[in-house]
């Protein structure tokens, strides 16, 4: 799993976040339904949606989960919306994109370190590079030197979802929560593991509020507006909109997953791919 775009970096307890992980991880063992030791199938291609019921086998909390996407929908249209037009329109595109550079980079380690836990280790190695090249030659990250020539290193996305996916953890009951957006048990799990590695990393200075409000609140402006093709598209779909934003996540989460497993290339992440609060 790539990123939750929100990087929520206010300081929390260790306590505490020890405690929602087990929570998590504790949810995803309890029952076969919530953890699929085997592996989940294969996806050769796009996953043809036929059914546009909102009730689902994967997505037993359907009706509190519309309801939060209902909401999460008008406070989009809006507050998110107009402010990321706003932001597009005032901030020239080079600006924009060091901003989406710098908040990228911040990532790099987690991504490195989960592809060692994916024994794949030569990506490993090119996103460390990527860090090295771009918080160096790109100046704290603001210019992607590393995809450009010679380098010619992509950004990869990955997390630990995306390792517990890899072997063998099965997605459990699709959730649409609050900030957060789409998510399943095993991703929310491994979200939780990426953010609480951050500041390890990093340092403390990822737990200062002078630090983290100003990325937390830029990272959700620039991902909203990244994906903005992607919502005009999922608000264009004959279905339910949140009956195609629930099978688009699920779709691309299985397609990220196979990725991984048959050791095939991940197509670079495109910048209408991030995923958002309101997904």
């Amino acid at each position: 799993m790539q990123f939750s775009p929100v990087i929520t970096l206010i300081p929390t307890k260790r306590s505490g976040q020890a405690h929602l992980v087990a929570a998590c991880l504790a949810l995803l063992l309890a029952t076969p339904a919530l953890a699929q030791v085997a592996p989940e199938p294969r996806v050769e291609g796009e996953i043809v949606v036929s059914s546009h019921a909102r009730h689902s086998r994967g997505d037993p909390l359907s009706g509190p989960n519309a309801a939060t996407f209902s909401a999460a929908q008008a406070v989009d249209k809006a507050v998110l919306e107009p402010v990321a037009k706003t932001y597009e329109r005032v901030l020239p595109t080079p600006a924009r994109d060091g901003v989406h550079n710098v908040l990228y980079n911040l990532r790099e380690p987690v991504i490195a370190g989960n592809f060692l836990l994916q024994h794949k280790v030569g990506k490993a190695g090119e996103t460390v590079a990527r860090l090295a090249i771009n918080s160096t030659l790109g100046l704290g990250g603001l210019f992607d030197i590393a995809r450009r020539k010679p380098f010619h290193l992509p950004h990869r996305p990955n997390g630990f979802a995306n390792t517990m996916g890899f072997y063998g953890v099965g997605p459990g009951p699709y959730m649409f929560l609050p900030l957060l957006g789409s998510t399943t048990v095993r991703d929310l799990a491994g979200m939780v593991v990426d953010r609480a590695s951050l500041p390890a990393m990093f340092g403390h200075a990822l737990r200062n509020p002078a630090f983290a409000v100003p990325v937390a609140v830029l990272s959700t402006i620039d991902h909203r507006l990244v994906i903005d093709e992607r919502i005009v598209r999922l608000r264009e779909s004959p279905l339910d909109l949140y009956v195609a934003t629930r099978e688009d996540y699920l779709r691309r989460r299985r397609l990220e997953i196979a990725a991984l497993r048959d050791g095939s290339e991940q197509p670079e992440e495109p910048r209408d791919q991030v995923k958002l609060p309101l997904e």
